[in-house]
């Protein structure tokens, strides 16, 4: 991925944050010459000082027979992103778009042990059913064992990252601030979402 230098992040508890809180990524792997791509919902951990991401798919899915250990998987998480007016700016400007996103590479490796995707998918469903009783455990266990066999689960531990974080770090504070104001001024979630992460990236004073 192209990040310019005033984009690119190297904190890696951040990015790690970021991939957690923006779990549904796109999966994007090899089929002989051409690109394949689905959208799975991934969980990231850390391992033995690996960075590790699981997730899994319907076997109807075709994609899981292209996972090829021997080849690279890049998985795309992509956070707030909106568009950044030039009459936001005290000069003559263009308009641009702020946005966050990290990719992922690393070799993809299907998990074939029973219980370990019986465990990931515990896992998941204890992740998002939290404030619930709903659990694998409670649920009939031929039933379980019945949906579990249209599964295809798999993960892949990653060699790299690349995290471009593109807040109008170029800008001066004036600016910086102004955009922040008139993102706030939207009613969208992805707005207040890039107006939050640029608060957070550069400490400016509200006006």
């Amino acid at each position: 991925m192209h990040i310019p230098k005033n984009y690119r992040e190297d904190d890696l508890q951040k990015i790690l944050a970021f991939l957690r809180a923006n779990e549904f990524a796109t999966l994007v792997v090899c089929d002989g010459g051409k690109p394949v791509a689905s959208h799975l919902l991934m969980e990231v951990a850390e391992q033995d000082g690996n960075i590790v991401v699981y997730s899994h798919m319907s076997r109807s899915n075709p994609l899981w027979k292209r996972l090829d250990p021997q080849r690279e998987a890049l998985v795309m998480f992509l956070g707030p992103h909106a568009y950044i007016s030039a009459t936001w700016y005290n000069h003559v400007n263009v308009p641009t778009w702020n946005y966050i996103s990290v990719h992922a590479y690393g070799r993809p490796e299907l998990i074939t042990d029973h219980d370990q995707v019986y465990a990931l998918l515990s896992r998941l469903v204890m992740r998002h059913e939290g404030a619930t009783d709903y659990r694998m455990e409670s649920l009939p266990q031929d039933f379980v064992e019945r949906e579990m066999k249209g599964v295809a689960a798999f993960k892949i531990k990653l060699t790299r990252l690349e995290a471009a974080y593109k807040l109008s770090q170029n800008r001066n504070d004036d600016d910086y601030r102004n955009i922040i104001i008139e993102l706030e001024r939207r009613d969208d979630d992805l707005s207040a979402g890039v107006a939050a992460a640029m608060r957070q990236n550069r400490a400016v004073e509200a006006r």
